[in-house]
């Protein structure tokens, strides 16, 4: 068995089947870890989610900001963006749309396996442990599906929005605490050394604007044997300067590449973007 990991995919629905194909992919013996963010930019959206569900066990998927924000779109929390290119998913019938509601809100914030590796789409709070960031996104994950299962998902996903609080305490409650806990799973780069998150600053770490204050989550995230891997941070381009995290958004919607990296080897494949 081989597994593999692949960056934001953000319905390059093309490149993802090309690298599978290179990897000589088996669903049968291989397991495909996805970062998050399959949706959203790219020119083909529901096909990227159909490839991924096809492989049926051997994905592994962590939600995304772009996921979430599907699941808000489907449940007419929010208005699509045009720039995300989901007319396919939205022409769909209503039954067919539920149904893919119904898979997205089964997937979690993180995946964590046996030799040491855990993956989440935008990195772990570094305030957090290993095993505290998998009992809040457990946390998340079964408030989640309770709220599909009791009708209650589009209220759900309405509180979910917003920048504050930017600030773990551990008594957080309720939404805020929720809230947070979402943020620093799917959308969190840079933080201040108090612990602050910081969503306006998307850019490189060395770009010199970026102010001095804040600094990129992982060099605050100190050295382990358990490895890190993320996505969502397409202008890091994978460079992180350490080997126990890794990221693997390398731009593909956005003309660079998309990576597939073979885990523990960390042997790559790339396809060209869009």
């Amino acid at each position: 068995m081989a597994r593999y990991l692949v960056g934001d995919i953000q319905g390059c629905a093309e490149q993802v089947s090309k690298v599978l194909e290179q990897a000589s992919f088996n669903p049968k013996f291989d397991e495909l870890w996805c970062v998050g963010d399959l949706v959203g930019r790219g020119p083909a959206s529901l096909r990227s989610l159909e490839i991924v569900r096809e492989l049926g066990a051997s994905a592994h998927i962590v939600l995304g900001n772009h996921d979430l924000n599907l699941l808000a779109v489907l449940c007419g929390v929010r208005e699509a963006d045009p720039k995300d290119k989901l007319g396919a998913i939205l022409a769909l019938t209503d039954a067919e749309k539920r149904d893919w509601i119904g898979w997205l809100v089964q997937q979690p914030l993180l995946l964590r396996s046996n030799d040491n590796l855990v993956m989440t789409h935008a990195g772990i709070y570094p305030w957090w442990t290993i095993d505290q960031a998998e009992n809040y996104a457990n946390e998340v994950s079964t408030a989640l599906q309770t709220a599909w299962t009791n009708d209650q998902l589009p209220g759900f996903l309405q509180s979910m929005y917003g920048n504050e609080p930017s600030q773990w305490t551990d008594d957080l409650q309720g939404d805020e605490r929720i809230r947070f806990i979402i943020n620093a799973f799917t959308r969190m780069r840079f933080c201040d050394t108090g612990g602050h998150l910081n969503f306006s600053v998307k850019t490189a770490p060395n770009d010199p604007n970026v102010p001095e204050h804040l600094v990129p989550w992982f060099e605050l995230w100190d050295v382990s044997d358990t490895t890190l891997v993320f996505g969502h941070w397409a202008a890091l381009m994978g460079n992180t300067q350490r080997d126990d995290v890794i990221a693997l958004d390398t731009g593909c919607v956005w003309g660079e590449h998309l990576t597939l990296m073979q885990w523990p080897n960390g042997q790559c494949i790339r396809a060209p973007g869009v």
